[in-house]
């Protein structure tokens, strides 16, 4: 094996690592100072439970055996024997490891400031069964969607459309915030998580090719670059136009969307078709968000589904729609035909239908047992305080706003 390869993975696992902090900055940002602590743990207690799962049977169950949905367990408890002849298999462990811990944190900003700790340490751990492993077999381990040839470089389906859909499904059941016309506490901490999880994304697209000498690095490396860049772009001029101002969020959020949007197409597109992808996505946050918000009338407080599942969606289908690498058209704009969008619908047909489904019964049955929400109390106390019993900021009056 390529020492080359073995330091570059290393690297790339540990940039993936550091997006689950900056999406608990880019969050913790986002919501209220009543709230901080409580969005901010729910990120860092994946790295903590998610890593116990994946060890005791998530690997095995992603990427043993030969099933059309999940695999078995075969490498549960490091029965972890062999490598793919570019990197160690404990380093590929490692690596799709940090892909698990960060998707279902990617969720909690959908129903922040409103579900309780013990809720969403059950919602943690379940999930992950129910929807992320089946999808990361049927995706990445040879099951189902990868027999039917849907394309998936480095997670829009199997992170982002995965995530979306569970945000989409938490907003519409959990319901509103009581406080919903509460504002960002920190601009600041939001710009600090956005660049973080930019960061960390090139760990997670240019990370995905396993290989730290493969050429197909470049292309990955600019295409994610080009994407993101385009995104805030476009974000900030939509946001202008919209609110008469330079949305400073929104642009952070069309970053975001652009780099989401990439992550499945990232290598087999060409720079020119990033920037257009990442402009589209920008202006489909802003869109979304609005639409959601404005139109549907639901409470999705930091955009994730207008950034995860609308922009991992598009993202998505844009392997068909633009996809073209050396020499092999499968996108429709380069005459590949219509059979690849069509399987990348097909995905994500497939990815609606099972994780939204599965993660409202979910909430249901934990709702059932548990309890979901904080009382009205509770919520309008902030759960920094009714859940953790601290302050973000030492000194906030926590009950001023009651």
């Amino acid at each position: 094996m390529e020492t080359g390869n073995i330091g570059f993975m290393l690297l790339a696992t540990s940039l993936v690592m550091l997006m689950t902090p900056g999406l608990a900055f880019f969050y913790g940002g986002l919501v209220t100072k009543r709230n901080i602590l409580a969005i901010m743990i729910q990120s860092f207690v994946s790295l903590g439970i998610t890593t116990i799962l994946w060890f005791a049977f998530g690997y095995s169950l992603c990427f043993s055996g030969d099933g059309a949905i999940i695999g078995n367990l075969d490498k549960a408890f490091d029965s972890i024997y062999s490598g793919n002849g570019k990197i160690p298999e404990y380093l590929f462990f490692a690596y799709q490891m940090m892909f698990a811990i960060i998707t279902p944190a990617l969720i909690t900003g959908a129903f922040t400031n409103r579900v309780s700790f013990k809720a969403y340490l059950i919602f943690l751990v379940f999930w992950q069964v129910l929807v992320y492993y089946p999808f990361v077999h049927m995706v990445w381990g040879g099951g189902l969607l990868a027999q039917w040839g849907v394309l998936d470089f480095a997670g829009g389906i199997v992170v982002h459309a995965t995530a979306g859909f569970a945000a989409l499904a938490s907003v519409f059941y959990v319901g509103k915030r009581r406080d919903k016309d509460s504002t960002p506490n920190s601009v600041p901490l939001v710009a600090i998580g956005t660049g973080l999880l930019w960061f960390g994304w090139y760990g997670f697209n240019p990370g995905s090719t396993l290989s730290g000498v493969s050429t197909d690095i470049a292309r990955v490396a600019v295409t994610t670059t080009l994407a993101g860049a385009a995104g805030a772009v476009s974000a900030m001029f939509l946001s202008w136009i919209w609110f008469k101002k330079p949305d400073a969020s929104m642009t952070m959020n069309g970053v975001l969307a652009g780099l989401v949007a990439i992550t499945a197409p990232c290598a087999v597109v060409s720079p020119g078709a990033a920037v257009v992808i990442g402009l589209i996505a920008g202006a489909l946050v802003v869109l979304s968000v609005e639409f959601i918000d404005k139109v549907l009338k639901i409470d999705d407080p930091v955009g994730a589904v207008s950034v995860h599942m609308v922009n991992g969606v598009f993202g998505t289908l844009a392997v068909g729609i633009w996809g073209n690498v050396d020499g092999v058209a499968m996108g429709v704009l380069h005459g590949g035909g219509w059979y690849q969008l069509g399987v990348q619908a097909l995905g994500v047909l497939t990815v609606g239908v099972w994780a939204g489904v599965m993660s409202l019964l979910l909430f249901l049955a934990i709702k059932a047992v548990v309890g979901l929400r904080v009382s009205g109390k509770e919520e309008l106390m902030g759960l920094d305080i009714t859940e953790h019993k601290a302050e973000a900021y030492s000194g906030f009056q926590i009950f001023s706003n009651m």
